[in-house]
């Protein structure tokens, strides 16, 4: 883990996503549809990254996007879906089928373990959850061996330290110091086993302020912050925004197409032809969609209505 201690580390979307180089193995922060950086990534794609090994836990629209664009060699998760909403990923799918992307299918805490493995500076650590599965076929690099104080049969798993990790806070400020409200999912363990740290924020907030909110994230571990309200859309960001159903269908239905549909219909629409993130957000439907969005915590109606079916979902 580096320690980085620039005093301010504030800058935009494009200049953090230089940072990202072709073939970096790069941690995404969230899980399904929950606080992913989604603006980061849709920078990374309008800069053409190719050949990125991407890890994470549970991820949906943020993997998806990855592999419908191109970007993507790699993806190393436990699952990669729009779970009971839409079903499976399709882009993702399309790109493991082809061969264009090497799937290494693996389980949450195994990944977690490996990350551990980095952060503690040690070359692997065991684990007894992937015993009596097809991971081990899998993953040659797994080892097995008999624990010398219990005789019980262990799995070791490599150290994995990713070269970025890029994560979605709530709140951070200058220096670096952030507030990631819970559920974390793996983002702390991605913090602190990768090389460097990348952080959007909703808010960046005064260092004062910041402290007074007891940060999780100290400012050492995090080398770039970028201001981006909304980054996380069309995945969620609460307390301010739920995940944006109606867009994740419209999304859906363009990656169920076929990937040249999924060019011209929604990479050119969201991703290519919006010249600003404050212009995707007029694309995505301005104040009126941002409104609608933040509505879930008025009453139990908006909530509902928010998560209902959009007409022409697909089922």
């Amino acid at each position: 883990m580096a320690i980085f201690s620039a005093e301010d580390k504030r800058m935009s979307l494009a200049e953090a996503a230089r940072m990202v180089r072709d073939g970096m193995t790069i941690a995404v922060g969230g899980g399904l549809s929950w606080r992913e950086p989604m603006a980061f990534l849709r920078e990374l794609i309008r800069q053409e990254r190719r050949n990125l090994h991407v890890i994470g836990t549970a991820h949906g629209v943020d993997v998806d996007l990855l592999c419908g664009a191109g970007l993507v060699a790699v993806v190393q998760e436990s699952y990669v879906g729009f779970e009971h909403d839409f079903g499976m990923a399709p882009n993702f799918r399309r790109a493991c089928e082809s061969g264009r992307v090497q799937a290494l299918d693996t389980c949450c805490y195994t990944v977690i373990q490996q990350l551990r493995a980095a952060e503690f500076g040690v070359p692997f650590l065991p684990v007894r959850s992937v015993q009596g599965t097809d991971f081990l076929k899998l993953h040659p690099e797994y080892k097995t061996m008999t624990c010398p104080f219990t005789g019980q049969p262990l799995v070791l798993v490599p150290a994995l330290a990713p070269d970025v990790a890029v994560i979605h806070a709530q709140y951070g400020d200058a220096h670096g110091n952030l507030k990631v409200l819970p559920p974390l999912v793996a983002d702390l363990f991605f913090i602190r086993a990768s090389k460097h740290v990348i952080a959007t924020v909703e808010r960046l907030l005064p260092e004062a302020e910041l402290r007074a909110m007891e940060p999780n994230v100290p400012y050492f571990w995090v080398e770039a912050v970028v201001e981006v309200a909304y980054g996380a859309h069309p995945t969620s960001c609460y307390p301010f925004y739920a995940y944006d159903r109606a867009h994740l269908a419209e999304y859906y239905r363009a990656a169920q197409a076929g990937s040249e549909v999924f060019a011209r219909e929604y990479l050119a629409r969201y991703v290519f032809e919006p010249a600003t993130h404050e212009d995707y957000l007029e694309r995505i439907g301005g104040a009126s969609k941002r409104q609608s969005l933040e509505s879930w915590k008025d009453d139990d109606e908006s909530w509902r209505a928010l998560f209902s079916a959009p007409e022409g979902a697909v089922a």
